[in-house]
Protein backbone atom coordinates (compact mmCIF):
# COMPACT_ATOMS: atom_id res chain seq x y z
CA UNK A 1 0.00 0.00 0.00
CA UNK A 2 1.26 3.34 -0.87
CA UNK A 3 2.60 5.16 1.99
CA UNK A 4 1.31 8.50 3.26
CA UNK A 5 4.80 10.31 2.69
CA UNK A 6 4.30 9.38 -1.02
CA UNK A 7 0.91 9.89 -0.87
CA UNK A 8 1.19 13.41 0.30
CA UNK A 9 4.31 13.81 -2.40
CA UNK A 10 2.21 12.83 -5.53
CA UNK A 11 -1.51 14.97 -4.71
CA UNK A 12 1.03 17.93 -4.72
CA UNK A 13 2.62 17.43 -7.74
CA UNK A 14 -0.89 17.01 -8.77
CA UNK A 15 -2.27 20.06 -7.44
CA UNK A 16 0.60 22.07 -9.36
CA UNK A 17 0.21 20.33 -12.74
CA UNK A 18 -3.79 21.46 -12.19
CA UNK A 19 -3.40 24.96 -11.07
CA UNK A 20 -1.41 25.57 -14.28
CA UNK A 21 -3.65 24.28 -16.48
CA UNK A 22 -6.39 25.87 -14.97
CA UNK A 23 -4.33 28.99 -14.96
CA UNK A 24 -3.80 29.26 -19.20
CA UNK A 25 -7.62 28.22 -19.18
CA UNK A 26 -8.66 31.17 -16.85
CA UNK A 27 -6.34 33.78 -18.40
CA UNK A 28 -7.67 32.81 -21.83
CA UNK A 29 -11.18 33.31 -20.20
CA UNK A 30 -11.16 36.63 -18.75
CA UNK A 31 -9.02 38.03 -22.08
CA UNK A 32 -12.05 36.49 -24.47
CA UNK A 33 -15.06 38.15 -22.06
CA UNK A 34 -13.95 40.82 -20.16
CA UNK A 35 -15.96 39.42 -17.40
CA UNK A 36 -14.78 40.17 -13.71
CA UNK A 37 -16.03 37.33 -12.27
CA UNK A 38 -13.62 35.13 -14.45
CA UNK A 39 -10.57 37.69 -13.70
CA UNK A 40 -11.42 36.80 -10.33
CA UNK A 41 -11.10 33.16 -11.26
CA UNK A 42 -7.52 33.75 -12.86
CA UNK A 43 -6.32 35.15 -10.41
CA UNK A 44 -7.51 32.83 -8.14
CA UNK A 45 -5.93 30.06 -10.33
CA UNK A 46 -2.45 31.90 -10.15
CA UNK A 47 -3.17 31.77 -6.35
CA UNK A 48 -3.64 28.12 -6.52
CA UNK A 49 -0.31 27.64 -8.96
CA UNK A 50 1.47 30.15 -5.79
CA UNK A 51 0.17 27.65 -3.27
CA UNK A 52 0.50 24.20 -4.62
CA UNK A 53 4.09 25.40 -5.07
CA UNK A 54 4.22 26.11 -1.49
CA UNK A 55 2.68 22.90 -0.30
CA UNK A 56 4.71 20.49 -2.60
CA UNK A 57 8.16 22.24 -1.10
CA UNK A 58 6.04 21.96 2.33
CA UNK A 59 5.44 18.89 2.29
CA UNK A 60 9.14 17.56 1.33
CA UNK A 61 10.56 19.85 4.01
CA UNK A 62 8.19 18.34 6.71
CA UNK A 63 9.43 15.15 5.41
CA UNK A 64 12.64 15.41 6.64
CA UNK A 65 13.60 13.82 9.47
CA UNK A 66 15.03 15.41 12.72
CA UNK A 67 18.81 16.21 12.62
CA UNK A 68 21.14 18.18 15.23
CA UNK A 69 19.35 21.97 13.70
CA UNK A 70 15.82 20.00 13.68
CA UNK A 71 15.42 18.05 16.30
CA UNK A 72 11.66 18.26 16.55
CA UNK A 73 11.90 17.27 12.85
CA UNK A 74 10.34 19.64 9.82
CA UNK A 75 6.85 19.09 10.52
CA UNK A 76 5.93 22.79 11.11
CA UNK A 77 7.03 23.07 7.12
CA UNK A 78 3.75 22.11 6.31
CA UNK A 79 2.08 24.92 8.72
CA UNK A 80 4.60 27.88 6.97
CA UNK A 81 3.46 26.31 3.82
CA UNK A 82 -0.23 26.66 4.79
CA UNK A 83 -0.15 30.28 6.45
CA UNK A 84 1.73 31.31 3.06
CA UNK A 85 -1.08 30.29 1.33
CA UNK A 86 -3.58 32.16 3.21
CA UNK A 87 -1.56 35.67 3.10
CA UNK A 88 -1.32 35.00 -0.73
CA UNK A 89 -5.44 34.28 -0.82
CA UNK A 90 -6.41 37.44 1.23
CA UNK A 91 -4.12 39.59 -0.37
CA UNK A 92 -5.59 38.08 -4.11
CA UNK A 93 -9.19 38.21 -2.74
CA UNK A 94 -9.06 42.01 -1.55
CA UNK A 95 -7.17 43.28 -4.85
CA UNK A 96 -10.21 41.70 -6.58
CA UNK A 97 -12.73 42.44 -4.65
CA UNK A 98 -12.08 46.46 -5.30
CA UNK A 99 -11.78 45.58 -8.78
CA UNK A 100 -15.32 43.72 -8.60
CA UNK A 101 -16.41 47.07 -6.12
CA UNK A 102 -15.22 49.38 -9.16
CA UNK A 103 -17.23 47.25 -11.71
CA UNK A 104 -20.36 47.34 -9.78
CA UNK A 105 -20.18 51.03 -9.94
CA UNK A 106 -19.10 51.52 -13.54
CA UNK A 107 -20.61 48.78 -15.42
CA UNK A 108 -18.94 47.17 -18.53
CA UNK A 109 -20.69 44.88 -21.33
CA UNK A 110 -19.45 41.44 -21.58
CA UNK A 111 -18.03 39.63 -24.75
CA UNK A 112 -18.60 36.24 -25.89
CA UNK A 113 -20.64 34.84 -22.83
CA UNK A 114 -20.77 31.76 -24.09
CA UNK A 115 -17.32 31.00 -24.05
CA UNK A 116 -16.92 32.06 -20.83
CA UNK A 117 -19.53 29.71 -19.35
CA UNK A 118 -17.66 26.87 -21.14
CA UNK A 119 -14.57 28.19 -19.51
CA UNK A 120 -15.61 28.37 -16.25
CA UNK A 121 -17.43 24.88 -16.01
CA UNK A 122 -13.99 23.42 -17.26
CA UNK A 123 -12.45 24.84 -14.71
CA UNK A 124 -15.00 23.62 -12.28
CA UNK A 125 -14.81 19.66 -13.18
CA UNK A 126 -11.11 19.98 -12.73
CA UNK A 127 -11.41 21.44 -9.06
CA UNK A 128 -13.92 19.72 -8.30
CA UNK A 129 -12.48 16.51 -8.75
CA UNK A 130 -8.92 17.71 -7.53
CA UNK A 131 -10.61 18.49 -4.27
CA UNK A 132 -12.24 14.93 -4.50
CA UNK A 133 -8.39 13.68 -4.72
CA UNK A 134 -7.28 15.92 -1.81
CA UNK A 135 -10.07 14.99 0.45
CA UNK A 136 -9.10 10.81 0.28
CA UNK A 137 -5.66 11.92 1.00
CA UNK A 138 -6.42 13.90 3.51
CA UNK A 139 -8.50 11.72 5.36
CA UNK A 140 -5.43 9.30 5.29
CA UNK A 141 -2.41 11.45 6.12
CA UNK A 142 -3.77 14.26 8.06
CA UNK A 143 -1.79 16.98 6.65
CA UNK A 144 -1.65 20.29 7.36
CA UNK A 145 -0.49 21.63 3.36
CA UNK A 146 -2.41 19.19 1.95
CA UNK A 147 -5.62 20.60 4.07
CA UNK A 148 -4.81 24.23 3.23
CA UNK A 149 -4.16 23.54 -0.35
CA UNK A 150 -8.02 21.48 -0.31
CA UNK A 151 -9.10 24.89 0.89
CA UNK A 152 -8.13 26.75 -1.94
CA UNK A 153 -9.60 24.16 -4.74
CA UNK A 154 -13.18 24.07 -2.54
CA UNK A 155 -13.13 28.01 -3.20
CA UNK A 156 -12.36 27.08 -6.76
CA UNK A 157 -15.04 25.05 -6.97
CA UNK A 158 -17.05 27.62 -5.25
CA UNK A 159 -16.19 30.79 -7.66
CA UNK A 160 -16.49 28.93 -10.45
CA UNK A 161 -20.22 27.93 -9.67
CA UNK A 162 -20.56 31.97 -9.17
CA UNK A 163 -18.81 32.41 -12.07
CA UNK A 164 -21.06 30.18 -14.14
CA UNK A 165 -23.87 32.11 -12.42
CA UNK A 166 -23.19 35.45 -13.26
CA UNK A 167 -22.72 34.53 -16.85
CA UNK A 168 -25.62 32.20 -17.38
CA UNK A 169 -27.47 35.63 -15.55
CA UNK A 170 -25.81 37.72 -17.77
CA UNK A 171 -26.96 36.30 -20.85
CA UNK A 172 -30.85 35.57 -19.99
CA UNK A 173 -30.98 39.18 -18.41
CA UNK A 174 -28.75 41.34 -19.98
CA UNK A 175 -27.84 42.60 -16.55
CA UNK A 176 -23.96 43.44 -16.48
CA UNK A 177 -23.64 43.97 -12.62
CA UNK A 178 -24.36 40.38 -12.38
CA UNK A 179 -21.17 39.93 -13.35
CA UNK A 180 -19.03 42.02 -10.79
CA UNK A 181 -21.84 41.47 -7.90
CA UNK A 182 -20.97 37.85 -8.32
CA UNK A 183 -17.57 38.21 -8.18
CA UNK A 184 -17.75 40.40 -4.91
CA UNK A 185 -19.58 37.88 -3.34
CA UNK A 186 -16.65 35.21 -3.85
CA UNK A 187 -13.91 37.51 -2.35
CA UNK A 188 -15.58 37.48 0.72
CA UNK A 189 -15.74 33.74 0.30
CA UNK A 190 -11.85 33.65 -0.46
CA UNK A 191 -10.72 36.09 2.67
CA UNK A 192 -13.08 34.12 4.87
CA UNK A 193 -11.50 30.43 3.49
CA UNK A 194 -7.79 32.64 3.97
CA UNK A 195 -8.99 33.29 7.69
CA UNK A 196 -9.85 30.00 8.76
CA UNK A 197 -6.52 28.18 7.04
CA UNK A 198 -4.59 30.89 8.75
CA UNK A 199 -5.94 30.15 12.14
CA UNK A 200 -5.10 26.66 11.69
CA UNK A 201 -1.36 27.17 10.69
CA UNK A 202 -0.62 29.77 13.52
CA UNK A 203 -1.79 27.10 16.20
CA UNK A 204 0.95 24.66 14.97
CA UNK A 205 3.17 27.75 14.29
CA UNK A 206 2.84 29.56 18.03
CA UNK A 207 3.00 25.85 19.73
CA UNK A 208 -0.84 25.74 20.97
CA UNK A 209 -1.75 22.95 23.18
CA UNK A 210 -3.84 20.07 21.81
CA UNK A 211 -7.81 20.32 22.63
CA UNK A 212 -8.93 19.77 26.22
CA UNK A 213 -10.69 16.30 25.14
CA UNK A 214 -7.38 15.07 23.77
CA UNK A 215 -5.39 16.29 26.88
CA UNK A 216 -8.20 14.71 28.82
CA UNK A 217 -7.47 11.18 27.08
CA UNK A 218 -3.63 11.52 27.54
CA UNK A 219 -4.25 11.76 31.32
CA UNK A 220 -6.87 9.03 31.56
CA UNK A 221 -4.34 6.44 29.32
CA UNK A 222 -1.62 7.02 31.21
CA UNK A 223 -3.12 6.86 34.50
CA UNK A 224 -5.18 3.69 32.99
CA UNK A 225 -1.53 2.05 33.47
CA UNK A 226 -0.98 -0.47 36.55
CA UNK A 227 1.17 1.53 39.11
CA UNK A 228 0.56 4.57 38.06
CA UNK A 229 -0.56 6.68 40.89
CA UNK A 230 -0.74 10.80 39.33
CA UNK A 231 0.30 12.79 36.04
CA UNK A 232 1.33 16.03 35.90
CA UNK A 233 3.22 18.42 34.22
CA UNK A 234 1.62 18.03 30.71
CA UNK A 235 2.73 19.57 27.75
CA UNK A 236 1.34 19.28 23.97
CA UNK A 237 1.74 20.49 20.73
CA UNK A 238 0.40 19.82 17.33
CA UNK A 239 3.71 19.81 14.54
CA UNK A 240 1.58 19.26 11.47
CA UNK A 241 2.54 15.82 10.82
CA UNK A 242 3.47 14.60 14.11
CA UNK A 243 2.34 15.52 17.63
CA UNK A 244 4.48 15.74 20.67
CA UNK A 245 3.38 14.93 24.20
CA UNK A 246 5.58 15.35 27.47
CA UNK A 247 4.19 14.83 30.95
CA UNK A 248 5.70 13.58 34.51
CA UNK A 249 4.14 10.31 35.52
CA UNK A 250 4.58 9.74 39.77
CA UNK A 251 4.91 5.84 40.37
CA UNK A 252 5.51 4.37 44.11
CA UNK A 253 8.82 5.59 45.01
CA UNK A 254 9.73 1.86 46.60
CA UNK A 255 10.11 0.79 43.12
CA UNK A 256 13.24 -0.34 41.31
CA UNK A 257 14.49 1.83 38.71
CA UNK A 258 13.33 -1.11 36.17
CA UNK A 259 10.01 -1.04 37.79
CA UNK A 260 9.20 2.05 37.47
CA UNK A 261 10.47 2.39 34.24
CA UNK A 262 8.18 -0.44 32.77
CA UNK A 263 5.27 1.68 34.29
CA UNK A 264 6.42 4.58 32.13
CA UNK A 265 7.16 2.74 28.89
CA UNK A 266 3.52 1.44 28.95
CA UNK A 267 2.15 4.73 29.51
CA UNK A 268 4.03 6.25 26.62
CA UNK A 269 2.93 3.20 24.36
CA UNK A 270 -0.88 3.85 25.39
CA UNK A 271 -0.33 7.84 24.95
CA UNK A 272 0.57 6.98 21.42
CA UNK A 273 -2.23 4.64 20.30
CA UNK A 274 -4.33 7.73 20.87
CA UNK A 275 -3.23 9.72 17.75
CA UNK A 276 -3.53 8.36 14.12
CA UNK A 277 -0.37 9.99 13.08
CA UNK A 278 2.90 9.59 14.22
CA UNK A 279 3.36 11.08 17.89
CA UNK A 280 6.87 11.43 20.05
CA UNK A 281 5.75 10.66 24.00
CA UNK A 282 8.50 12.13 26.14
CA UNK A 283 7.38 10.93 29.82
CA UNK A 284 9.36 11.76 33.43
CA UNK A 285 9.41 9.23 36.37
CA UNK A 286 8.81 10.79 39.73
CA UNK A 287 8.06 9.34 43.02
CA UNK A 288 4.48 9.37 43.87
CA UNK A 289 4.09 11.61 47.59
CA UNK A 290 0.96 11.67 49.32
CA UNK A 291 -0.42 15.41 49.32
CA UNK A 292 -0.17 16.65 52.93
CA UNK A 293 -3.10 18.64 52.38
CA UNK A 294 -5.07 15.07 51.70
CA UNK A 295 -4.78 14.00 55.71
CA UNK A 296 -7.93 14.74 57.83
Amino acid sequence: MQSDAALRRGVSAISLGAAAVLIVLKLWGWMSTGSVALLTSAADGVVDALAAMATFFGVRFAQHPADSEHRFGHGKGEALAAFTQAILLAATALVLAAEAFWRLIYAQPLIEVTLGIWVAAGGLATSGMLAALQTWVLRRTASTAIAADRTHYLLDVALNVGVLAALLLTRATGWQRADPLIALIITGYMIHGAYKVAVTASRQLLDEELPQPERERIEAAALACPGARRIHGLRTRDAGDRSFVEFSLDVDGHLSVREGHDIIDAAERAIAALFPKETEVIGHLEPWQRDPKSHS
